[in-house]
């Protein structure tokens, strides 16, 4: 598959077979901490597709035109951290003007965007399966999507369960939480006989 199908290919996989969060587990602090509401899910959920997106695209760019042909490699893990926590800046900055509920709601979580590790995960796994610059911009993109994707279901999941459901008292809060992103993983493996990434 070569040109705009593989794209899409690598786009919709980053979704749903390779899902950052589900198939590989990063990013799951604020995955477990923000999914309570639906609103703030939303919230931080376009702010990591958005940081994703970006991220990926200039970590690119770094990475091939001035790590690599300055035999600089070994710094990627400190540059990508500092392109992604001026983003994380910027996303902050933003939401702290367009909406100070959700920069409220968010608290916490939002500055521990540049610490989430499916941000970096991305941003290496890029490197690592050396994808161009459109991949890796498709790559970031569908990531950044499949984990809002996951964050909002989550949200939804456990703010109708909290109205209507009955959880054992053993299991509520974090119990019931990794419990259902058990069964999530679960049903996105589902996916990975339609398309691979790798």
């Amino acid at each position: 598959m070569t040109g705009f199908g593989a794209l899409v290919a690598i786009f919709f996989a980053a979704i749903f077979t390779n899902n950052i969060l589900l198939t590989n587990y990063l990013g799951m602090c604020s995955f477990l901490g923000v999914s309570r509401e639906m609103k703030t899910s939303v919230g931080l959920g376009g702010a990591v597709i958005f940081v994703m997106t970006m991220t990926s695209a200039l970590n690119w760019v770094v990475n091939e035109y001035v790590l690599v042909p300055l035999d600089l490699v070994y710094l990627q893990y400190i540059i990508f951290i500092v392109v992604i926590a001026a983003f994380v800046q910027l996303v902050e900055m933003i939401v702290e003007r367009v909406s100070e509920t959700l920069y409220a709601a968010l608290g916490i979580f939002l500055p521990l965007i540049t610490v989430n590790c499916a941000i970096l995960g991305v941003s290496l796994f890029m490197v690592i399966r050396e994808y161009t610059f459109g991949e890796s911009l498709c790559y970031g993109a569908g990531s950044g999507v499949g984990w809002a994707v996951a964050i909002i279901a989550m949200a939804g999941i456990r703010e109708r369960m909290r109205k209507s459901a009955r959880v054992p008292k053993g299991l509520e809060g974090a119990g019931i939480a990794l419990v259902i992103a058990g069964i999530m993983a679960l049903g996105f493996m589902g996916f990975s006989g339609v398309m691979n990434l790798n």
